[in-house]
């Protein structure tokens, strides 16, 4: 049988979990000695010994474990309990599922979907499920039980989170059902993209990113020369150019370029009339203003924290920064997508950022669309950082 401890939670902090605030931090514990095993039930109660609810404890870079429950008779202690979470999930996601032109979309998204610590993405049949610590993986054998009676699936892989600092394990991720192709091909807006389920960390695609590339190819690339930093596998490169956009990819990552031309070649284009970089994003700045090359729109989707032998970017302090050399190399009326998936910049803050680097340019600015998670990614709003991503679609005015 499964462990289970109470523990009781500061007043202030009480309060905040009542109004539906997930996370359970180590700093809202009343006796701040703790022990328990992860993946032990905690029952929560305030200070007067009222019960206020049931979570789990697995420790992450957030906190020490998540709140699933406000009833006290509810508790994870089988499958019923995930089968439960995960019905109700999928129902919310059944136009995702009966949609021939979208193969790929997040299917359980966290504490969105009442479990923190765990979510799942549906890639054309095969489900990738993301485990964000020891304590939700040692629920492993109900959640794969749960979703042998309440979704079909050709096959399943997994991705463990949980090493130091929140980082990937590196494994091989299948674990049930049959494997999928190398590459998987899957739709997204009827655009192509190729997956590799088994291939570390990432898979090819971010798909919280996926109505920001269809605004991208049906309204915004036709007939414009486009830029694409920090690329990843070329996603926005192929949305520009199903729209009608020649493009710029430009990241530092030696396998991008052939990852790149991969979703050309899936989308029936020819990526010989794309140009593909191999290079540090902020030394291609420098070059093209150095070169005189202007954009009409340049995509800007850093990662929170990037590291090269130059450079190192941290999106919370350096983004106005890095909007500022987009920006001098953007013609004008010309577009940037300006994006974050930083859980701790709000969209205010965000905005803060835009201001501030205009101000420092001979520029002046209107957005035209401002643009947060897709609907599958469901988020609570009781807790901020579940709502990460920001997206501005700025028009540039030169003065």
């Amino acid at each position: 049988m499964r462990a289970q401890t109470d523990v009781i939670i500061k007043r202030k902090h009480a309060a905040n979990i009542r109004k539906g605030y997930p996370l359970i931090e180590k700093e809202a514990l009343l006796a701040q000695a703790f022990s328990a095993r992860e993946g032990s039930i905690l029952k929560l109660y305030d200070e007067d010994k009222r019960y206020i609810g049931t979570g789990y404890y697995g420790i992450q870079n957030k906190g020490i474990g998540w709140i699933v429950s406000t009833n006290p008779n509810e508790i994870m202690a089988d499958d019923s309990f995930f089968k439960k979470r995960f019905q109700t999930a999928f129902a919310k996601r059944k136009d995702y599922i009966e949609d021939q032109e979208t193969t790929a979309f997040r299917l359980f998204n966290g504490e969105g979907d009442g479990i923190g610590g765990l979510s799942m993405d549906y890639f054309a049949g095969y489900l990738v499920i993301n485990w964000y610590s020891e304590g939700i993986y040692s629920f492993k054998p109900y959640v794969l039980d749960a979703l042998e009676s309440t979704m079909a699936f050709k096959g399943i892989y997994e991705k463990k989170r949980f090493d130091q600092k929140g980082t990937y394990i590196e494994d091989n991720d299948f674990i049930k059902g049959t494997p999928a192709p190398e590459p998987l091909q899957i739709k997204e807006n009827g655009m192509q993209y190729a997956v590799y389920l088994n291939d570390g960390a990432m898979v090819g695609i971010f798909l919280d990113q996926r109505e920001v590339r269809r605004l991208v190819r049906d309204q915004y690339a036709n007939g414009k020369h486009v830029l694409n930093t920090f690329s990843y596998t070329g996603a926005f490169s192929v949305a520009a150019a199903l729209g009608g956009a020649r493009t710029v990819s430009v990241d530092l990552a030696k396998r991008s370029d052939e990852k790149t031309k991969e979703q050309f070649l899936v989308n029936g284009l020819n990526p010989e009339e794309h140009e593909i970089r191999v290079m540090d994003v902020f030394d291609y700045f420098k070059y093209a203003k150095r070169k005189a090359i202007y954009y009409d729109m340049v995509i800007l989707d850093p990662p929170s924290f990037a590291r090269s032998k130059k450079h190192v970017f941290r999106s919370a302090k350096d983004y106005p920064a890095l909007l500022q050399q987009a920006i001098e190399i953007t013609k004008d009326r010309g577009i940037i997508v300006a994006s974050t998936n930083n859980a701790s910049i709000s969209m205010k803050k965000f905005k803060a950022f835009i201001t501030e680097a205009f101000n420092k340019t001979q520029c002046s600015f209107k957005m035209h669309e401002v643009l947060s998670l897709p609907r599958d990614f469901v988020y609570c709003k009781e807790y901020k950082g579940s709502n990460y991503l920001k997206v501005v679609v700025i028009e540039v005015f030169h003065k």
